[in-house]
């Protein structure tokens, strides 16, 4: 295994910054003008499909049953940004504390994930991804629930898209974005229940 600096990795998204694999694997630093974030308030929605779904109870939640499992559920499509050396750093990132998988179970299938990083009250959706349908939606709802609960500042999903777009997730610009930053660097805040 590679070294790498963790504290850097950390000072880097405490910035502002994500980091993302190009097509050729190559690891880069970026910064977007406008970031997408998942409101925390009544802002957030979701369908009445969904409200059905939640009402059966057909998953459970867990956060860090299968960290690693979650990480290769994201990888695993198509076109993706988690190259083999950001597995490794969410992996280091997970045994620092700073790296979360919050799941969703049918039995004892992994149905989906979130996988995000967890700085003060800063959530940092890094992916997301499903196994069995509804599964990630139903992630969704439960962290948001769950960050609600334990007083996060925001739920940063870093790019639109329609998905989202559902959840009532809204893009705010880098000014707005780094004055969030700021407060949720303040706010020691903790996905686990002590």
């Amino acid at each position: 295994m590679q070294y790498y600096d963790i504290a850097a990795i950390i000072k880097g998204y405490a910035q502002g910054y994500f980091l993302m694999a190009d097509e050729r694997d190559h690891l880069s630093w970026y910064l977007s003008r406008d970031r997408t974030l998942i409101p925390l308030d009544e802002r957030f929605r979701y369908p009445k499909s969904l409200q059905r779904v939640l009402n059966q109870e057909r998953f459970s939640v867990a956060i860090n049953r299968d960290f690693s499992s979650v990480v290769a559920g994201c990888a695993d499509r198509e076109t993706t940004w988690i190259s083999p050396q950001l597995e490794e750093i969410y992996w280091l990132l997970y045994e620092k504390g700073y790296a979360y998988s919050f799941e969703t179970w049918q039995g004892d299938e992994l149905a989906g994930g979130i996988l995000g990083i967890v700085i003060g009250g800063a959530f940092i959706g890094e992916s997301m991804f499903y196994r069995i349908p509804e599964g990630s939606k139903v992630a969704m709802v439960k962290l948001v629930e769950r960050l609600r609960q334990r007083e996060f500042v925001f739920f940063d999903a870093q790019m639109m898209n329609p998905h989202l777009e559902r959840f009532g997730a809204y893009r705010v610009g880098d000014e707005e974005y780094q004055a969030l930053l700021k407060q949720a660097l303040q706010q020691p805040c903790s996905l686990i229940i002590p």
